[in-house]
């Protein structure tokens, strides 16, 4: 894939991108979190570059939503989606779902959310979803116990390219191979020449081993583990969860379309007991535990000296106490004052205390050999002491040396095969592994789809048709609780005035028309019992104004929806007061011409306005009036119809009033005269 060819993606950006390990495969699934991951992307960037990759598979031109308010209702839609989602991973997945006019990429999207909409949220798997991210790399991974060595500056380049973790080093002969094994615990020698050379210390010739640098540094899959042991833990514990979870029933027996990357039953990439006992086998810092060899090397190199000053305490209090009881020629205290003088010990521990300083001794040895617990090593444990007898007794220095080296040396060879043998375990469980994070992740994304529907009681609209249709919608931007909001019935195809109290519910119709459209373009479950709704080339949604416009930014709205007004456009167009913009004589006659020209194009549109009376008798077409008719009131407060009646002026709120108070009273009264004044039609509405 040509990076650059995304819309969007500059030198630079691409340049960032192929930071990342495997790019294309990112970009492919939509990996917002892995494309994050490269310098100097920001989770925004990142999500933006997934939707253009989309949209150019599509051929969508990424133009749907046609105004801020548009903008907006997406972001809010978005949000209801995100925020139930457990993961950053699937709130950043979350936002490559974007409302788009591309049939095919509409279709994509409608199969997996309606397979993930039929799964069964279960809290078990909820809380197991808390630990789970998406895999990182293992960055800045260096070994300092061993290194590369080669005399050809072209392998030289490559090893360092392909080893970073390894020093690479020139050298000329075996002189140079000679003075890197003093530096190094182990060395290897990459080219072929060397073969045969014989270089005192851990030196090995391996001219192909350039061909598997994983097997040269195992600590690269160490770490890798170890670093992401805690997310491949919470994908294991969810798999486990999911796996006694499959999709919810849907209780009519029809089979659901499957996701476009199935989990439907969350069958694991890998044994999960073999990958979680591989894991316990790393500490956090990529070393390897739970080997009884090494935890016994690591102790007898770490206590050496320790233990071998208890060994030397022992046989000198085992001396003392010797020396105290002895009855010898001299008084015990005596003999002890002369030997700490060091005045012919060897010669008097020869003739009076043999056999004592020989039990001694031994029962030194003994407890270094016992403690150590490495049979292998007793012989050094026991040179450590030797048989000439002195006072105190002290270990030879120089077998202790060895002793260090060689358990050292022993470790440092025990461990580097433990990592290589646990490495190549890990490796082998790599690839499988990311399918099981990647899987866990995917079921968060599936899951937040799932607790969406159920939570705001959706559907899966229909799509095509002319315009939109909505039964039972429930707008969940209302700050009620979804079962606290009024179901709205509202279709419109072609042009309509939607009239209404104050009050009384014509934004929020509005907002959930527009919410509908937007899902539905998604791809996505909606809130309504019932929904069918047009495929719209955009969504254009003009908000109400907070005042009149000033002469330019007047001319600029005009200018904007004569654009809408173009022929041939789909478009939905949904407006809110908009005579709120100039003098409402002259919004009555421009809304009319609005709509005039709206009716002779493709476009669906309602537009809420007060003047809808006035717009009707202006137009020079038939122009459809909804309205949102109170039916009572109550201690003061309108009781409202949130579903707009067709083909019905709503009374103002003003009228209602005066209607009411008319109703109060009899014959000729001031509020009589007043109703009539409105028409007078309507009897007077009823009060409690």
């Amino acid at each position: 894939m040509d990076l650059e060819t995304i819309p969007g993606v500059g030198a630079k950006t691409a340049a960032r991108l192929r930071e990342l390990d495997d790019p294309e495969s990112a970009l492919q699934n939509g990996d917002v979190a892995a494309i994050a991951g490269a310098p100097g992307i920001t989770d925004g960037q990142a999500a933006r570059i997934v939707r253009a990759v989309i949209r150019a598979e599509h051929g969508d031109e990424g133009a749907f939503l046609a105004s801020d308010r548009a903008e907006e209702l997406y972001q809010d839609a978005l949000e209801l989606l995100k925020r139930r989602a457990v993961t950053p991973y699937a709130r950043k997945r979350l936002e490559t779902l974007y409302p788009s006019a591309s049939e095919t990429r509409i279709v994509e999207v409608r199969q997996f959310a309606g397979a993930a909409a039929t799964r069964e949220p279960d809290p078990a798997i909820e809380e197991a979803l808390t630990g789970l991210g998406a895999l990182e790399p293992a960055r800045d991974v260096r070994v300092r116990e061993r290194c590369l060595a080669t005399g050809d500056a072209e392998r030289y380049a490559r090893a360092r390219e392909a080893v970073p973790e390894l020093s690479v080093e020139l050298v000329d002969d075996a002189r140079g191979i000679a003075e890197l094994a003093r530096g190094y615990p182990t060395v290897i020698v990459l080219d072929e020449a060397f073969l045969g050379v014989e270089v005192e210390g851990d030196v090995r010739v391996e001219p192909e081993a350039l061909a598997e640098p994983a097997a040269l540094v195992p600590e690269r899959t160490l770490a890798f583990f170890a670093r992401n042991r805690d997310r491949l833990r919470a994908a294991i514990r969810v798999a486990r969860a999911a796996e006694r979870t499959g999709p919810a029933d849907t209780g009519d027996g029809a089979p659901t379309e499957p996701p476009l990357r199935s989990t439907a039953l969350f069958e694991p990439a890998c044994d999960l007991e073999h990958l979680e006992t591989s894991l316990d086998r790393l500490e956090t810092d990529g070393s390897v535990v739970g080997d009884d060899r090494l935890d016994a090397l690591e102790a007898a190199v770490a206590d050496l000296d320790v233990r071998i000053s208890m060994a030397e305490e022992l046989a000198n209090t085992r001396l003392k106490e010797a020396i105290q009881e002895r009855d010898v020629t001299i008084e015990g205290a005596d003999l002890l004052s002369l030997v700490e003088q060091g005045a012919g010990v060897g010669s008097l521990f020869r003739r009076e205390l043999a056999d004592e300083f020989a039990a001694a001794v031994e029962a030194a040895r003994s407890q270094l050999v016992e403690q150590l617990a490495l049979p292998d090593h007793e012989s050094l444990c026991r040179e450590a002491f030797g048989d000439e007898p002195t006072f105190p007794v002290e270990a030879d220095e120089r077998v202790v040396s060895r002793l260090r080296e060689g358990l050292t040396a022993e470790r440092d060879r025990h461990a580097a095969a433990l990592k290589q043998e646990v490495a190549e375990t890990l490796a082998s469980l790599r690839e499988p592994a990311a399918e099981l994070v990647e899987a866990a992740l995917e079921l968060d994304v599936e899951l937040a789809i799932a607790r969406f529907t159920r939570d705001l009681d959706c559907t899966m609209p229909s799509l095509g048709g002319q315009g939109v249709e909505v039964t039972g919608g429930r707008s969940p931007l209302l700050d009620l609780d979804i079962g606290e909001v009024d179901p709205v019935d509202y279709g419109v195809a072609g042009v309509a005035l939607l009239s209404g109290v104050n009050s009384g519910g014509k934004t929020s119709t509005l907002d959930l028309l527009g919410l509908v459209v937007i899902l539905t373009h998604m791809g996505l479950p909606v809130p309504a019992e019932h929904a069918r709704v047009q495929r719209f080339e955009s969504l254009h949604y003009q908000a109400k104004s907070q005042g009149t416009l000033d002469a330019g930014a007047f001319e600029a709205t005009l200018r904007e929806f004569s654009g809408l007004a173009d022929a041939g456009s789909e478009r939905c167009v949904l407006v809110d007061e908009l005579e709120s913009i100039t003098e409402p004589g002259a919004s009555a006659m421009i809304i009319a011409g609005i709509l005039e020209a709206l009716a002779e194009s493709d476009a669906t549109a309602v537009f809420v306005s007060h003047l809808a009376g006035e717009i009707r008798e202006t137009a020079e077409i038939d122009v459809a009036v909804d309205g949102i008719e109170a039916v009572g009131l109550e201690d003061g407060e309108l009781v409202v119809d949130r579903s707009p009646i067709k083909d019905h002026l709503a009374r103002s709120t003003p009228e209602l009033i005066v209607e009411k108070l008319a109703g109060e009273t009899d014959g000729q009264s001031f509020y009589t005269r007043l109703l009539r004044k409105f028409g007078g039609a309507a009897e007077p509405i009823e009060s409690d």
